[in-house]
């Protein structure tokens, strides 16, 4: 299973929404909130091409992008292919 990478806000809805569709899916992710961290923020705001809203999402080396495109990708039958690797 290909690693995945979220970067997050704690009181973010969407954050939320998208980190329970990867649990939903059994996938073990890895959580880096930005509250408060105006570095990590810029790090991520970097990977993502200049992107500053969160969820920010990798799967292995592909950037997702936010909750609405994971949840675009679930619909297209594309995200278990992702998640595989």
């Amino acid at each position: 299973m290909a690693d995945v990478v979220i970067y997050s806000s704690d009181y973010c809805p969407f954050c939320m929404r998208a980190k329970q569709l990867l649990a939903s899916k059994g996938v073990d992710f890895q959580e880096i909130c930005v509250d408060g961290q105006p570095a990590v923020r810029a790090e991520m705001t970097r990977l993502a091409g200049g992107r500053t809203s969160v969820p920010q999402i990798w799967i292995g080396d592909t950037h997702v992008g936010g909750c609405d495109e994971l949840h675009a990708c679930a619909r297209a039958g594309q995200l278990d292919a992702l998640l595989a690797g």
